[in-house]
């Protein structure tokens, strides 16, 4: 097999011949796996990026803003079509089990949390849209270090494994589904897993160009013709820098899901003064000192239910029934004020004032820290060695929280020593070993090959 060379960097960011060569190696062993696996013929290739949020965390499913960037960490999908509608899936990671079911079939997930869910999902949503009798493929998953993407770290490794499983499934069937319309689809496949989450995975994931954060207006339009977004330059002296901690999250955990309820519950407090409202987008052109009062800092279960608000049915009994109290102020002034702040960033961003943009990321972290309370120990500790070091502007948890990464803006020429007075650092600061790489942007999902093994 010889890739090009030219196409890996399209895709990938860079233009380090060994970091090329190291993809294209790679690639060559997911063919040899997958010849093994399921025998010679056709394969087709596909890849889709992980992300890291530069800013607007939590904001997506509150109808509001983001901004995220594709990273040259992804899951690679190589895949055959079949004649019939029977998915056949194998995963190069250990810990993965084989999972066959039909996408012609009404479909019963596996238990919350397995993998294959990811892929079964959006077989159902593409099934029941665009089919019946879709043509199922034999499938094979690489999403290992040191090129895939870090499961649970919080960039997204769920929803790369969901875009490039349903561009495949779109694309052997010849579905012409594509751009926002894709990403759509893949972000209600999610729903089927069980993470009660808006559409900013999918949609960098699907819609990404290489030196550009996305910015994503996440409320559809009222005429129904989507989402608006735009792509943003990022400052070509600077360089991303993302750091795992180590520390485990469950998206589909009772946490995310309960940040989501709270976030409702604060919606339909405030309908009382402003009738018609359906998400904290709503209440932006309101200032933050009109809307405090209205809600309450706590609120217990027996006094919503006294109000006509049922806890337990407000994500569709994705929050528990025994939960007793719930935390609105606090959630709700973190998504009004991010919001504020994505709009500033992006600002800041296309004037090139890079010292605005690292403030009003360094004032997200103190929002998801103090408001919505997602920060730990350990990502303190990652924010705050982050920067007390030389080149660094800002520094933040990104993603859902409770563990996963740190983003940080440091400049280029610093970005390297960084990475080892960081890795150094934290393990002296808290025994852990967090992983650190210098980010590249990368395109968004597709095929990258189509070969014969």
């Amino acid at each position: 097999m010889a890739l090009d060379t030219n196409a890996l960097a399209r895709i990938y960011g860079s233009a380090d011949p060994q970091a090329l060569a190291a993809q294209e190696r790679r690639y060559a062993r997911a063919l040899e796996a997958f010849a093994r696996r399921y025998g010679p013929g056709e394969v087709r290739a596909y890849h889709a990026p992980g992300r890291v949020n530069l800013i607007g965390e939590h904001t997506d499913y509150n109808h509001g803003y983001v901004m995220p960037v594709a990273l040259d960490k992804d899951v690679l999908l190589l895949a055959r079509p079949r004649r019939d509608g029977v998915v056949r899936m194998d995963n190069l990671e250990g810990g993965f089990p084989q999972r066959t079911f039909s996408v012609a079939a009404e479909i019963s997930p596996q238990p919350v949390g397995d993998w294959a869910n990811y892929a079964q999902g959006p077989a159902e949503i593409l099934e029941r849209e665009h089919g019946p009798g879709l043509h199922g493929l034999d499938a094979l998953v690489d999403g290992g270090a040191p090129y895939g993407v870090p499961r649970g770290a919080g960039l997204s490794s769920s929803s790369a494994l969901t875009v490039a499983f349903a561009v495949a499934l779109a694309e052997v069937n010849d579905l012409g589904l594509a751009g926002p319309a894709l990403a759509d689809a893949c972000s209600r496949a999610e729903w089927y897993v069980g993470t009660r989450g808006g559409i900013m995975d999918q949609f960098i994931s699907v819609l990404a160009r290489q030196e550009h954060a996305l910015f994503l207006d996440c409320r559809p339009a009222a005429d129904g013709s989507g989402y608006a977004y735009r792509h943003v330059p990022l400052p070509a002296e600077y360089a991303i820098v993302v750091a795992d901690s180590g520390l485990r999250h469950t998206n589909t955990g009772p946490h995310y899901n309960r940040r989501v309820a709270e976030c409702r519950i604060g919606v339909r407090l405030l309908a009382a003064r402003y009738p018609g409202i359906t998400h904290l987008r709503d209440v932006e052109d309101h200032p933050w000192p009109e809307i405090e009062p209205l809600l309450p800092e706590a609120i217990d279960r027996e006094e919503l239910l006294a109000m006509g608000i049922d806890p337990a049915r407000i994500l569709d009994s994705g929050v528990d029934p025994q939960t007793d109290t719930f935390s609105v102020r606090r959630r709700c002034r973190h998504v009004v004020t991010e919001n504020r702040r994505v709009l500033d960033a992006c600002e800041a961003l296309e004037a090139g004032d890079v010292a605005r943009l690292g403030t009003l990321m360094n004032a997200a972290h103190e929002s998801a820290r103090d408001d919505y309370e997602i920060s730990t120990p350990e990502i303190e500790a990652l924010v705050r060695l982050a920067l007390g070091l030389p080149g660094a502007v800002a520094a933040r948890l990104t993603g859902a929280g409770w563990g996963g990464c740190i983003v940080a803006l440091v400049a280029q020429e610093a970005a390297g020593d960084f990475a080892a007075r960081l890795v150094a650092g934290y393990r002296a600061e808290t025994n852990r070993q967090a992983q650190v790489f210098v980010c590249h942007s990368a395109a968004g999902a597709g095929l990258v090959l189509q070969t014969r093994v």
